[in-house]
């Protein structure tokens, strides 16, 4: 099976269950006989714009597509450890594996001041259009991305 035939399966699977955790995931891909690590999973979401979201009490996994902004906010407050700048970009710390997710998220609000990110294991980081927008740019995410 291909990436883009297991990435296809994976959204399929988002949208007919509902998917608390990537072991429950896991465990539906592995009765189709796919095999992935938790790693190939963080990497298929972030491509795929999977994102977490309070849904009826629970917390779910649904496509970006699907999602809606103010619910999702909570979510990555928690998976945001530190948000801090230089002269020329933004780091933003997460949680192991959420880095996709939170990048995946700051791209999805389409903030003009930015011109991308790129995101790691437990690493965001914000390339801004310009360094003069770096201290507005940081204040943002602060206020957007840090618990309150």
């Amino acid at each position: 099976m291909n990436k883009n035939q297991r990435q296809f399966i994976i959204k399929e699977i988002i949208q007919d269950h509902d998917i608390a955790n990537q072991e429950e995931l896991v465990a539906l891909l592995k009765k189709r006989g796919i095999i992935v690590t938790q790693a190939t999973l963080s990497r298929d979401f972030a491509l795929l714009g999977i994102v977490r979201i309070h849904s009826g009490g629970k917390i779910k996994y649904a496509l970006s597509n699907q999602k809606d902004e103010s619910s999702i906010t909570p979510l990555v407050s928690h998976e945001v450890v530190g948000v801090e700048s230089n002269e020329s970009v933004i780091v933003i710390r997460t949680l192991p594996g959420r880095a996709g997710g939170v990048a995946s998220y700051i791209d999805s609000i389409r903030i003009r001041a930015i011109l991308g990110t790129l995101a790691g294991d437990d690493t965001v980081l914000v390339t801004p259009s310009s360094v003069k927008k770096i201290p507005l740019l940081l204040k943002q995410m602060k206020e957007l991305l840090l618990e309150k």
